[in-house]
């Protein structure tokens, strides 16, 4: 079999149909079928990523398209996550490395990639991404383990380990942190400057998987974090990553939240 590296290339078999939550499902068909259920295996040669749609998956491949990256999805019953979760990576070009959790992948492409970077440059980026997990994550979900709230990841037995339940996110009242967030974006393009780094990866990832979660929150009291959701949510490669409907339902959403509209009301 021909696998296309870092293509999303699915079958929908009966006996492997996974259960999704509303949030998570692509609006359409065809997206649907572009980002389906079961990744076809491929040959564990170099980057392997172990993946779903359904999940955090999809930021790891859009990190992996921006640093220019090949990575080929993995056959998820060989998955060697020591849980049995997704995301995981392994490397066979570097003594079978194993790397789990989205945050410690992206470190991993990050450290693959850095060469061409400062050590300042490094380690800026390597700080958003860790900040973006710590910090950011609890800020944006708000989660349960008792099984109260709002389902959006995947838990079943032919997909184990997606226990926690998203019952709200924090955007939808003033935080401190995201005050400031917002005062470093005024002043630049990105996170680390002018460019987009994997640090943008990681942090707009987790707002605008918000907007999926919760359609219409009203970030307009940060305005210019919504312009820079907005700019990264517009770059190709998050289309190929997340699908085009996803990219366009969240570029409408970010549209319809601006600082006019908030101004207007002030009248």
């Amino acid at each position: 079999m021909v696998c296309l590296n870092l293509q999303w290339i699915y079958v929908i078999t009966a006996a492997n149909a996974i259960s999704y939550s509303a949030h998570w499902l692509p609006q359409d068909m065809n997206s649907f079928l572009a980002l389906s259920l079961l990744a076809i295996p491929c040959a564990a040669t170099g980057l392997v990523l172990y993946g779903h749609p359904g999940t955090r998956s999809p930021l790891c491949n859009w990190a992996a398209y921006e640093v220019g990256v090949d990575v080929e999805m993995g056959d998820l019953s060989k998955n060697p996550h020591p849980f049995g979760q997704v995301p995981c990576l392994t490397d066979d070009d570097e003594d079978d490395v194993v790397v789990f959790e989205s945050g410690a992948i992206l470190l991993y492409l990050h450290y693959k990639t850095k060469a061409s970077l400062s050590k300042s440059q490094s380690a800026a980026i390597s700080s958003w991404i860790t900040w973006a997990n710590a910090s950011l994550d609890p800020i944006c979900f708000l989660e349960t383990p008792d099984g109260k709230g709002k389902l959006i990841s995947i838990n079943g037995s032919s997909f184990p380990g997606a226990e926690l339940i998203v019952y709200d996110t924090g955007l939808k009242k003033p935080n401190k942190r995201i005050d400031q967030l917002d005062k470093i974006l005024e002043k630049q393009a990105f996170l680390t400057g002018d460019e987009f780094t994997l640090a943008d990866v990681a942090v707009s990832s987790y707002l605008l998987y918000v907007l999926q979660f919760f359609p219409g929150v009203d970030l307009s009291r940060w305005p210019n974090m919504v312009k820079y959701m907005k700019s990264t949510c517009e770059r190709p490669d998050y289309a190929k990553a997340f699908g085009e409907q996803t990219q366009r339902l969240l570029l409408a959403q970010l549209g319809s939240t601006s600082t006019e509209k908030k101004m207007f009301g002030m009248f």
